[in-house]
């Protein structure tokens, strides 16, 4: 099989990988472009005994933790030759690897402990203090744009159950933009399509004009938003979605918040 055809099915769930681990579009796609590189200089790196799915993610990981960057939004791949800022600080820890790779990828703990090269009571350790450290987090607002209204009440439900306070429900996009001028959440949820044929995305760029708010996208068409050649969302969600996956990215998203904003 070429090694085209054994990439292409992965490279969507890749993205989203490494986008939420890094925080932003442009940091994700260069490490997944870091790694596209790195199999055309050497096929072999994808012969061994994982499946290729498993592979792609170990080797993805394996250049995260060798080129560590700042999780600011600006942030990159360190150019060709260049020297790797050796500050450990700047790699995501193990236990959120581990998190978003069993929650949101839906991989085992046993493979999840292979990509990240681990034994598997380290990874089960690791999660539990993870899910620890999601319970404690502080609370934030969470703006909800959604206009399923079982899936919204599920969403809202979900962000009470975590400790935040849901900042509001809007079903179109002049309701969200009118919502966010009224209540300035720390974070916000987002369907694409809405409810008057308005699209998600829009109202999310004009919240965004104006802050740099997290936003996680929840959509039943998530390859559309997969594809690396245009501005994509940094953190997104597959309808039907485990609630354990939206709490994971919320816990996630807000690393990338300053504090005093989260609160808001």
């Amino acid at each position: 099989m070429a090694i085209s055809d054994r990439i292409g099915p992965n490279l969507p769930a890749l993205r989203r990988y490494a986008r939420a681990l890094t925080g932003t579009q442009s940091s994700g796609d260069a490490y997944v472009a870091a790694t596209l590189e790195t199999i055309l200089a050497d096929p072999s790196v994808l012969s061994g005994e994982e499946d290729d799915k498993t592979a792609l993610f170990g080797l993805l990981s394996r250049i995260i933790a060798s080129f560590p960057i700042s999780m600011g939004r600006n942030a990159g791949v360190p150019a060709p030759g260049a020297e790797a800022p050796f500050d450990l600080s700047a790699v995501p820890p193990l236990g959120r690897q581990a998190l978003l790779l069993t929650t949101v990828e839906g991989f085992s703990v046993e493979d999840a402990a292979r990509i990240l090269q681990a034994q598997d009571a380290a990874i089960r350790a690791l999660l539990d203090t993870a899910f620890a450290e999601i319970a404690a987090q502080a609370e934030t607002g969470i703006m909800i744009i959604e206009d399923e209204p079982l899936i919204a009440l599920d969403l809202a439900h979900m962000v009470n159950g975590m400790g935040h306070r849901v900042a509001g429900i809007a079903r179109t996009r002049a309701e969200a933009e009118a919502l966010w001028s009224d209540s300035r959440p720390g974070l916000v949820l987002a369907d694409v399509k809405l409810a008057d044929g308005s699209s998600g995305i829009d109202a999310v760029n004009t919240i965004l004009s104006t802050s740099k708010i997290p936003v996680i996208f929840i959509t039943a068409y998530p390859e559309r938003l997969l594809t690396g050649e245009r501005p994509e969302p940094a953190f997104l969600v597959s309808k039907p979605f485990d609630p354990e996956q939206v709490k994971v990215l919320i816990n996630q998203a807000l690393l990338f918040t300053p504090r005093t904003r989260a609160a808001a």
